[in-house]
């Protein structure tokens, strides 16, 4: 392999919110493949919502990496798995609308779908779907981490 070979990383993410909208945490796992190596981390928002968590956890460990990579990403959100796989193309197409009652209407959270579509187009992101709740131990570390996240901010820290 060569010394620019793209590095291969595991990206287990999820989103929190007590309330929707209301204060809400994020978190991530990345893993890289090869050392085994993790980064862990986790924030949050005073008023927002969860689906805007669960984008913002994608967004911040793809922001961690330090060179493109190839990325598998486990998630349980289907919004976030529907959007990059099925959804963002023809958001694209229609000048980041989607349609609602026969007529275009922007799409909801568009300014981190964007910011998300830049990073993907960066690195090679291969979605995978894990059910929450299920016992998956980095989804679950993910959930902890988000909801003490949202704890925090709930409370008044950061």
């Amino acid at each position: 392999m060569s010394d620019n070979a793209r590095a291969q990383v595991s990206l287990f993410t999820d989103g929190a919110c007590s309330g929707n909208p209301g204060p809400g945490g994020w978190a991530f796992i990345l893993r890289d493949q090869k050392s085994g190596k993790e980064l862990e981390d986790s924030g949050g928002e005073s008023r927002t919502t969860n689906n805007r968590m669960e984008l913002q956890a994608v967004i911040e460990g793809l922001r961690r990496l330090k060179q493109d990579a190839d990325v598998k990403l486990y998630t349980d959100s289907v919004y976030v798995g529907k959007g990059l796989a099925e959804w963002m193309a023809n958001w694209k197409a229609n000048g980041w609308k989607r349609k609602e009652r026969k007529r275009l209407v922007e799409v909801k959270n568009v300014e981190l779908w964007q910011e998300l579509d830049q990073l993907v187009t960066r690195h090679n992101v291969e979605y995978h779907r894990v059910a929450g709740h299920s016992g998956h131990p980095e989804n679950e570390r993910c959930d902890q981490l988000a909801v003490e996240a949202c704890q925090r901010v709930r409370n008044g820290g950061a």
